[in-house]
Order: structure tokens, then C-alpha cells, then sequence
């Protein structure tokens, strides 16, 4: 029986009793839902869902970001220079330069720095008298002067030790692919958790559902309890003074009912919250769960559970990538305690004509090639810095296995604890099936005992109270071993298999 179908058996079986309340009973149509359909919609609509698949995409532009250490770098520029010189007493010299630059620079990955560029400059003025001094160079000779210079060259420097195998940029690089892996991670394990949240959920409001049905059968028993002893009442076979037991016993049930309905439409909207990121196009359609609590059989391998989560779980995942990035740190930070060799070398062509375009021709011959070649190094005297650096990474990379190792306990011992409360649920399951199967022996018993006055009103009652405990503590039960499932999948990070959920479609 469905709770739409049971508030109108509460309102017409036992309206004497709640046509004094001011219970809301008016809901919209209710939607069937199976569990895989609140899957769906939290898969899509979950608004922690959502905010976690920012995180991969930030992590991949990261990575784009660090390769962007390799990206060359233009520069461009040029001036004009204005000049007057010479001695007192002498006709001064006048001369105008223009001078113009290009160049493309950046670091390639395998760590060589280079920077190819361009210059090219014009001179042009007049030379003043130089005195009784006679020179044959032209660029002193008294008169009209015009030139123009220029040249090409690429310059490269190559480590050999520090930054040699690796430098800030490929550690960048590295660390921004690990990062990405982390990030993925961090999505799964937020699908997982919201997705045993949905699933816990489900079965809290079939369980409350089922709860207003139990609290609904409570008062129908003792309102006809009721019914029947004041009938007793009016023949004279029964004392009023009993019938406030059954009073009373109407009362209790009533609140609990109100109690159960309550906490029913609390259900609703946290499931509601899970699967939804409108919910005001959701507040006023009720979910109808598809299925009804059941206990399946399932066989419990605690090796096999070990695995799985030594193997899946997210956060062990993340733990690891977390070792595997600090090593990339402490082998940056072993490089960065040796000395800078570098290898240096320069080679270009010059050119000098009257006009540019005769500079550029000379250059483009390549006839006025010049080079240069060498090596430098530089070799800090204690290297404090660099070599407490590696000593606090290498100790904070013994602290994160550490931690790793700890969380590979903490995961066999919370599996096995699932384990264990999975087990003993479903041994739960059956004791209380038994116990209510042996309450409702016990009430029929004794309402026949009752009908043929061997039995009291205050016997009957109590045994309707063990049966309303009984049944609530069989669905209880039920719930708390299909949650206990759902809990043992997530310690295992088998939530989207055991699902049947792909991620990678989604």
C-alpha cells in the first residue's frame, strides 16, 4: 500500500479521530521513481555533482597554462639618435642614427635557451674639422657621411647540470599531469558519494513510507479496539472506566501517525535535494518509490572487498598521486644542487652597405658569417638553500608514505567493519521478521482470548504495541541492510559498478 493511498485510509477510516488535526494532506500527483531513475537525475542534475566537474577542466588548463613556459617571446623595437660633438674652436660634427631590433625568444623542451635576433642601423651627418690630425678612415674624415650596419644571429645556452634533466618548467609540466589525474579523483569520489547519499536516501523513504503504513495499521487497530469496547460499554459487558485505555491508546497512535507523515515529507525533501538542482519545479511532487525494501542473500568476501578497495578507492588513488608529486619535487630539488655548466654559443652574419637594402643583401649572402663559443659556470660556496630544500622534501616524501600506508589500514579495517554490519544486518533482518511473524500469532491469540473474556483490554493493547515495535523494527531493519550494502560498495569504490553507472557517458 502506497502512502497517497494510505493518508485517505487514515482520513475516512479514522476521521473521529483526525478531523481535529491540521495535518496538510494535500500533495501533487506522485512520480514513480526507481532507484536507477534518482541515479539518472543526480548524475545530471546534483549541484555538488556539478561544482566538482569544474575541477578536472581548471586541472587541464592548468597543464595547458604550464606548458606555456615554452611559449617564444617577441620583441621589437627602434630608436633615433641625435647627436652634436667636436672640440671648441672647430666646425662640430652633426650626426642622426636609426637603429631598429627584432628577436624571438624562449626555452625549448629539452632545456636550451635561446634567443634568435636582428639589428640594423643607419648613420648619417657631417663630420667636423678634426684638427691638424690627417686619418684615412672615413667615418673621421671631415664631410658628409651615410652607412648603414647590420646583422643576424642565434645564441643558445645549454645546461649541462642544474637544469639539465629537468628545470621549473618540465617540474611544472609534470606536476599539472598529476594534478589532472588528482582532479579526476576528485570528481569519482564525489559521484560515489552522492550517489550512495541518493541510494541511502531511497531507502529512507521507503522506509518512511512503509512507516506511516505500520503507524496507519496502529491506529486502525486501535480504533477498532475501541469501537469494540464501547459497543461492550453500551450491552453492559464492560466497564466505561476501560475504554480510556483504548482512549489513550487511539491518542498514541495518532501522534505517531502525525509523527511518521512528518518525518516522511522530511525524506522526500532530502532526496529531492539530491537529485535536483530546481526544487521548486520538485517541492510539490511527491517521489513514489518503485520497489519495496527487500533483503537480498549476498555472499561476503572480505578478501575480494580488500582488493576492490586497495585498487579503486579514490583517496588511496589521491594519496598516491600525492607521493608520486612530491618525487618530482625532490628530484627537482636534487638538481637544483648542482652547479650551472652551460654551454654558450652565438652565430650570425653581419652586413655594411650605404643603403639597407644593401645590408640586407649582404646578409642574406651570408658571406660575413661570425661565431663565438664557450662555457661558463657557476658554483655557490654552501648551497644552504638548495641542499635544506632537498633534505625537507625528501623527509616530507617519507611522511606521505607514511600517511599512505595508513590509509591502506584505515581502508582493510572500515571494509571489514562494513562487512561486519552488513553481516550482522541481515542476520538483523531475519530475527525480526521472525519476531514480528510471532507478535501478530500473539495479538490474534489474544483478541480471541479477549472476544470469549478470557483475556483484559490492557493485555490486547500491549500485545498491539509489541506488533506496531515489531514491524517497524523488521523495516528498520531492512533499510539499515540495504544501506549497510550501499556503505560496503562505497568503502570498496564499487558504488558505479554495483550501479551499473558509467561516468565516462556522462
Amino acid at each position: 500500500m502506497k502512502y497517497s493511498g494510505l493518508l485517505a485510509l487514515v482520513v475516512f477510516a479514522a476521521l473521529p479521530v483526525l478531523g481535529q488535526t491540521n495535518l496538510d494532506l494535500t500533495t501533487g500527483k506522485p512520480r514513480p521513481m526507481s532507484l536507477q531513475d534518482c541515479f539518472v537525475e543526480a548524475i545530471k542534475h546534483n549541484l555538488d555533482i556539478q561544482v566538482e566537474r569544474y575541477t578536472p577542466q581548471i586541472s587541464l588548463d592548468n597543464l595547458s597554462a604550464a606548458y606555456g613556459g615554452y611559449d617564444p617571446t617577441f620583441n621589437a623595437g627602434g630608436n633615433h639618435r641625435y647627436d652634436v660633438s667636436g672640440e671648441d674652436g672647430l666646425q662640430p660634427s652633426v650626426g642622426d642614427q636609426n637603429n631598429f631590433n627584432a628577436g624571438l625568444a624562449g626555452t625549448a623542451p629539452w632545456g636550451t635557451i635561446y634567443n634568435l635576433s636582428g639589428t640594423v642601423g643607419e648613420n648619417y651627418g657631417r663630420n667636423g674639422a678634426s684638427g691638424p690630425i690627417i686619418s684615412t678612415n672615413p667615418a673621421t674624415i671631415p664631410g658628409p657621411f651615410d652607412g648603414t650596419v647590420g646583422n643576424i644571429q642565434i645564441t643558445a645556452t645549454q645546461p649541462l647540470l642544474k637544469n639539465f634533466w629537468v628545470d621549473s618548467t618540465r617540474l611544472a609540466i609534470k606536476v599539472a599531469k598529476n594534478r589532472l589525474k588528482y582532479s579526476d579523483q576528485t570528481l569519482r569520489q564525489q559521484i560515489i558519494t552522492s550517489v550512495t547519499a541518493v541510494e541511502n536516501a531511497y531507502y529512507e523513504l521507503i522506509f518512511a513510507e512503509q512507516s506511516v503504513e505500520v503507524a496507519t495499521q496502529a491506529l486502525v487497530l486501535a480504533q477498532t479496539q475501541l469501537d469494540q469496547d464501547q459497543q461492550r460499554v453500551t450491552i453492559g459487558s464492560l466497564a466505561p472506566l476501560d475504554v480510556q485505555q483504548d482512549q489513550a491508546q487511539v491518542a498514541s497512535s495518532q501522534a505517531n501517525l502525525i509523527n511518521a507523515i512528518s518525518t516522511l515529507g522530511t525524506d522526500q525533501r532530502v532526496l529531492k535535494n539530491l537529485i535536483t538542482d530546481e526544487y521548486s519545479t520538485w517541492f510539490n511532487t511527491p517521489i513514489q518509490p518503485s520497489v519495496s525494501l527487500e533483503a537480498p542473500l549476498q555472499l561476503f568476501d572480505l578478501q575480494d572487498s580488500w582488493n576492490k578497495g586497495l585498487r579503486n578507492r579514490p583517496d588511496l588513488i589521491q594519496a598516491k598521486l600525492d607521493v608520486e608529486q612530491q618525487g618530482f619535487n625532490l628530484q627537482y630539488d636534487r638538481n637544483q644542487i648542482y652547479p650551472e655548466l652551460d654551454l654558450i654559443g652565438t652565430y650570425g652574419y653581419n652586413g655594411q652597405a650605404r643603403e639597407f637594402s644593401g645590408a640586407f643583401n649582404q646578409i642574406n649572402e651570408g658571406d660575413r658569417p661570425y661565431y663565438e663559443y664557450g662555457a661558463q659556470i657557476s658554483v655557490p660556496l654552501s648551497n644552504i638553500r638548495a641542499r635544506s630544500t632537498y633534505k625537507s622534501d625528501k623527509a616530507t616524501k617519507q611522511v606521505l608514505l607514511l600517511k599512505l600506508k595508513q590509509l591502506e589500514q584505515n581502508i582493510m579495517v572500515d571494509i571489514d567493519n562494513a562487512v561486519g554490519v552488513a553481516r550482522s544486518d541481515y542476520e538483523s533482518v531475519q530475527a525480526n521478521r521472525q519476531a514480528r511473524i510471532y507478535a501478530e500469532a500473539a495479538l490474534d491469540a489474544e483478541q480471541k482470548k479477549y472476544a470469549v473474556g478470557k483475556s483484559t483490554t490492557f493485555t490486547v493493547l500491549q500485545l498491539q504495541n509489541n506488533l506496531t515495535s515489531a514491524r517497524s523494527q523488521e523495516i528498520r531493519a531492512l533499510a539499515n541492510y540495504n544501506q549497510a550494502l550501499a556503505t560496503l560498495s562505497q568503502q570498496e569504490a564499487s558504488t558505479l559498478e554495483r550501479d551499473k553507472i558509467d561516468i565516462r557517458a556522462e
